[in-house]
């Protein structure tokens, strides 16, 4: 029988403990264990339930294009639990000059594919619109190196769009800089794009013509109805309970008897073979017995902090609120606050028809020393700057503070070189995978997909 233990009980590790499980059921001979330092399973994924509103602590949805996240529900026989954003009611403001301005249609991903609505927006300045338009008739450029996503968004649009667009949107999603940020590993399509059409407006446009657009088109971002936290409690449950190991600190690995042991407080155990599902700052640490080249590129992979504070409100917030999914805020505006969502828009049965449910963002890169401060004075800041944004200065009838401290791994310029260094050390230790946001990919989906394939290359014996 194979023993396969699992160190990190976050989406990562779950997924990776399901695919096993699924095997373990069809037949294959094995066992495993997952162990998880913390008293509950699930990491990221948590949900409360606060006054009729579903309060999200970490992230709130995935992106439905991505779909390893959303099989995984079906396969849990959880399909009639997914839910769709009310992509009807999709926009999203940039705060520029202390005003809320809409982000123009028909811009994918900071590339603006329609000219007249970019040239009429006040988004831009006419130095910026004139880029745009020059943009078009850019030629094909072969990257031979890796770059920042600034230095690809530059060339093309210019800094201004940097600013305005890039840095914010990214600073939403990786809770870092476009500067610092590779484009290779972040934004892959934009390389190709380039590389095959030069212009990365008509690259965007030739993709959009591909893929078929009806409307019946899925939703931008999927959930599930009870929140994401559902999906870690049905993982859990589908789970053997002697497997799982919670309150379990690992504090090495390291190879024997051409296995492997791994060493949990004062208890050891011996496996086949080894998933750790930790951020790389953690799997460095507890893998420094087994090779400290490995250690050495884990500990390389930087990591950011983030922060969420929910806020709840009565129907008068609600109907003074502008339409669409929320706001971004570059770094320019001087604010604390990264981005804000009006949850009760983006997802309506989030929140009851008399209630508005705001969550704000505060963190990142630059702004790590912003989960020092006590809650009533985070709570301060996100009300100031609600009031300065949005004219908000009603009392909130509840408000959460949540702290994720270095859950954000960002991708570097040189990450996918690293990567390729960390695969070749794995080839020298065999039954050892890795899994988690530290590598290809930082969305609940790239997760799971993670662990799937750890799952895959154990049983394998890669």
């Amino acid at each position: 029988m194979k023993r396969i233990a699992i160190v990190g009980g976050g989406i990562s590790g779950l997924a990776a403990a399901f695919a096993l499980e699924e095997r373990r059921r069809a037949g294959d001979s094995l066992e495993f264990a997952i162990y998880e330092s913390s008293p509950r399973f699930g990491g990221v994924l948590a949900t409360e339930q606060v006054d009729g509103c579903l309060v999200e602590a970490g992230p709130d949805s995935l992106l439905t294009e991505k779909p390893w996240a959303a099989d995984l529900c079906r396969r849990l026989g959880m399909e009639d639990q997914l839910i769709g954003s009310n992509d009807s009611d999709r926009k999203t403001y940039i705060l520029l000059k202390g005003k809320l301005v809409p982000m123009p249609d028909g811009l994918m991903f900071m590339v603006p594919t329609k000219l007249a609505p970019a040239l009429l927006s006040t988004l831009f300045s006419p130095g910026t619109k004139f880029r745009m338009a020059r943009e078009w008739r850019f030629a094909r450029r072969q990257s031979r190196s890796d770059e920042s996503v600034a230095a690809l968004v530059e060339r093309h649009y210019g800094a201004e769009m940097v600013d305005r667009l890039a840095d914010p949107l990214l600073s939403g999603i990786y809770g870092g800089e476009a500067a610092q940020l590779s484009v290779r590993a972040v934004l892959p399509r934009f390389v190709e794009m380039e590389s095959k059409y030069g212009s990365l407006g008509r690259g965007m446009l030739a993709a959009r013509k591909s893929t078929k657009h009806s409307p019946s088109s899925p939703p931008i971002f999927t959930s599930l109805i009870g929140g994401m936290q559902q999906l870690a409690e049905a993982l859990v449950a589908s789970l053997p309970l002697d497997a799982m190991r919670a309150n379990a600190t690992v504090q090495a690995i390291q190879r024997q008897d051409r296995g492997w042991v791994v060493s949990a407080g004062y208890a050891s155990d011996h496996f086949d073979a080894v998933i750790v599902a930790t951020p790389a700052t953690s799997a460095s640490l507890v893998l420094e017995m087994a090779s400290a080249e490995l250690t050495a590129e884990l500990r390389a992979i930087p990591y950011s902090s983030s922060m969420t504070v929910a806020l709840g409100f009565d129907k008068d917030v609600r109907a003074a609120l502008p339409a669409g999914f929320g706001f971004l805020v570059p770094r320019r505006e001087g604010k604390r606050m990264l981005a804000a969502t009006f949850v009760h828009n983006k997802f309506p049965h989030r929140a009851p028809e008399d209630r508005a449910l705001i969550r704000c963002f505060l963190g990142g890169s630059r702004d790590e020393q912003v989960l020092q401060l006590p809650d009533d004075e985070i709570l301060r800041i996100v009300r100031e700057e609600l009031r300065q944004i949005l004219g908000l200065n009603a009392e909130p009838l509840f408000t959460r503070v949540y702290r994720w401290r270095g859950a954000m791994a960002q991708y570097a310029v040189g990450h996918l070189e690293r990567l390729q260094r960390i695969e070749s050390l794995l080839k020298q230790l065999p039954g050892l995978a890795l899994a988690g946001n530290a590598y290809r990919g930082i969305g609940v989906p790239d997760c799971v997909r993670s662990g799937e394939v750890a799952a895959q290359q154990v049983l394998a014996g890669e």
